[in-house]
């Protein structure tokens, strides 16, 4: 009888989160509708939505810092790069984290709620919106199938185009455990602000699958389309990829100098330490200012790596091949 009671209650909610899905689609679609008209005279049937989805350590946050002081021009071009809601956390960060958070809970009046923030925000002469979180990625296997139905009904309203920059395995993976040891530890999270060696990390599932590019981009083709994702090669300077992309580039574009410099092995030691305490996230942010200070003395001194020999050929065996880059 209580097997029947769990199925049942299954059943129900599945309903429920169909007619959820629906109302967001519904919605969504009510507000899109004045601009078809303005649609139809640029010769375009919907929307373009550039969805940015990282990865982690390839650029995000010196291309989110650019698209955020550039609103007003990429405007000017027909472009949106939307502002955050003001009642969310952090709302003048340049970056769209609402967009997997609330896809990790799968909770569509927030979703809907954000996207309602960005079409008052759309112009007659807009064409295209940009968001951009390389939380996505991050969290990308925390989505239940309840998050990606709605990234599905995303896709029927919108021309969709995922953007997502790869790194070279090795580089990716290490940089990627430097971020780990340095985020604050979050409830249910098994790698964020631990005590771990890269090979501990790398024994963790949830760490590990992160080296899965292909499975990423086969999903996101089997929701968007297979056209609709598209693949780039990080090189360094992902900046002035977008900036030749949007058509904003000029003679006298200079590199983009790096938001984030990846932390040395005596910065590391020294944070892993650090996470040995029960300590509150704000008094761990604290520290890094003084973090970055030793890490940028002992630069010369500790350049090794934190990837010994067997870990790397680990690496190299769980890594899937991504034969489009």
């Amino acid at each position: 009888m209580d097997k029947v009671k769990g199925e049942l209650s299954s059943v129900y909610l599945n309903v429920e989160m169909d007619k959820t899905n629906i109302h967001f689609a519904n919605e969504l679609a009510e507000l899109l509708k004045p601009f078809e008209q303005s649609l139809g005279q640029l010769k375009v049937q919907k929307l373009k939505l550039i969805i940015h989805a990282g990865t982690p350590k390839t650029g995000t946050t010196s291309l989110q810092t650019y698209l955020g002081k550039k609103q007003r021009k990429l405007r000017g071009k027909g472009i949106l790069y939307p502002h955050n809601l003001g009642k969310i956390q952090n709302p003048n960060a340049p970056k769209h984290q609402w967009f997997e958070k609330n896809l990790v809970t799968a909770h569509v009046e927030n979703f809907l709620e954000n996207f309602k923030n960005i079409i008052a925000q759309v112009k007659e002469d807009t064409h295209t919106i940009i968001l951009s979180s390389e939380g996505i990625y991050n969290h990308w296997w925390d989505f239940p199938d309840d998050a990606k139905d709605i990234l599905c009904a995303l896709s029927k309203l919108f021309d969709i185009d995922v953007w997502v920059w790869f790194r070279e395995p090795l580089a990716f993976i290490e940089s990627y455990y430097k971020q780990c040891i340095r985020n604050p530890q979050i409830e249910n999270n098994p790698c964020y602000g631990k005590d771990l060696s890269f090979a501990e990390m790398l024994n963790i599932a949830w760490f590990s699958q992160h080296l899965n590019y292909q499975g990423f981009v086969s999903e996101c083709q089997m929701i968007f389309g297979e056209n609709n994702v598209s693949l780039f090669k990080y090189e360094g300077d992902v900046v002035q990829e977008v900036i030749k992309k949007l058509g904003l580039a000029t003679p006298h574009d200079n590199p983009t100098p790096r938001e984030n410099r990846s932390l040395n092995s005596a910065a590391i030691a020294l944070l892993r330490t650090i996470n040995r305490y029960d300590m509150k996230a704000k008094d761990k942010e604290f520290l890094i200012p003084h973090l970055k200070d030793i890490n940028g003395i002992m630069k010369p001194y500790a350049n090794d790596t934190l990837i010994d020999e067997a870990s790397r050929k680990r690496v190299l065996e769980i890594a899937s091949p991504m034969n489009h880059l």
